[in-house]
């Protein structure tokens, strides 16, 4: 019941700089920190409360504050495992969509969403937009992105599309690892300034190549492995196999593609995966699935000998090779 305040609170230390500042500083207590960003200290005070009470931050004896240590790396902005932005579109973005999945109880999602936008043409409906939810997706995927890599084994692949691959999250760990490897990013327009951004930040030249389109209306570029991460959980199943099977076509014999999703448990956790399963309720038009769902959909689009690469983290690999 209370999550909501934790969630806010968590955001606004983020924002303001304070799990950067105790990071940084060591234990200190509240005014300090407040004196230090130019913030409210009573306002601040009371949002460390609500995070010292859900564990986010410790408070000893004499007031002092520090960042739990195991969830450091989460909220320091240096490093790869940093969820603020992610946070930030949860906040400003997914809740603001919440109050649609009453009108979804009472008239059906099919009803209302009749009426609204496609679920795209909101997400980036502006630079700022694009911009904020590209930064949420980078946050998602890209320290992950290095153990998915691994797990995929991409030794003996030389051409790789990224599909829907945003910014280039996957594709940089993919470049860094496999130095025979060239990519293409394949996403809207919109997206193509951002991903020119990491191509120049990476120094990668034409190993990090991009090409516009809509996979609903074209076909995908040919490549020994093609990938999905988090794009189908965005539809509905005759959607994913739709894009399998054009996933299919593009690649050679004995190519390969990758899925790249939180996998629901058979017993339909985690708590992470539910969660999330909501808010693709409300933002897409897609829902998660277990490892199962996702391999009945490759070997539906022709994909055989398929295997599932669980990680360390929330994501995880299904891939299915063509014979």
């Amino acid at each position: 019941m209370f999550g909501l305040f934790s969630t806010h609170a968590l955001h606004l230390a983020d924002k303001h700089g304070v799990f950067a500042h105790l990071i940084e500083g060591g234990p200190t207590s509240a005014e300090r920190v407040a004196a230090a960003r130019g913030i409210d200290p009573e306002t601040l005070e009371r949002l460390l409360l609500v995070l010292a009470a859900v564990s986010v931050v410790e408070r000893d004896a004499e007031g002092l504050y520090r960042v739990a240590p195991a969830l450091a790396p989460s909220l320091d902005p240096g490093n790869p495992r940093y969820i603020g932005g992610f946070v930030r579109h949860l906040v400003t973005n997914t809740t603001r969509q919440l109050h649609q999945l009453d009108d979804y109880l009472a008239r059906g999602k099919a009803a209302v969403d009749a009426e609204l936008p496609a679920p795209f043409e909101t997400i980036y409906r502006d630079e700022a937009a694009t911009e904020a939810f590209l930064e949420a997706m980078w946050q998602l995927s890209f320290g992950v992105s290095g153990e998915l890599v691994q797990l995929a084994e991409l030794d003996d692949v030389r051409t790789l599309v990224d599909v829907g691959g945003a910014s280039g999250a996957f594709a940089v760990a993919a470049l860094k690892r496999y130095p025979q490897l060239s990519v293409t990013v394949f996403d809207l327009p919109q997206v193509g300034p951002f991903l020119d951004r990491t191509r120049e930040a990476g120094r990668f030249g034409d190993r990090l190549g991009f090409t516009p389109g809509d996979f609903f209306e074209d076909a995908l570029p040919p490549a020994d492995c093609l990938s999905f991460g988090y794009i189908l959980s965005d539809w509905e199943d005759t959607t994913c196999v739709e894009l399998l099977r054009k996933a299919y076509d593009a690649c050679g014999s004995g190519g390969r593609v990758l899925l790249m999703e939180r996998l629901f448990d058979e017993d339909g956790g985690p708590l992470a995966t539910a969660a999330m399963n909501l808010s693709m309720h409300v933002e897409t038009q897609g829902r998660h699935r277990t490892a199962a769902e996702y391999t009945a959909l490759l070997k539906e689009a022709g994909f055989g000998d398929c295997t599932v690469h669980r990680s360390t983290w929330d994501k995880h690999l299904v891939m299915g090779r063509r014979s």
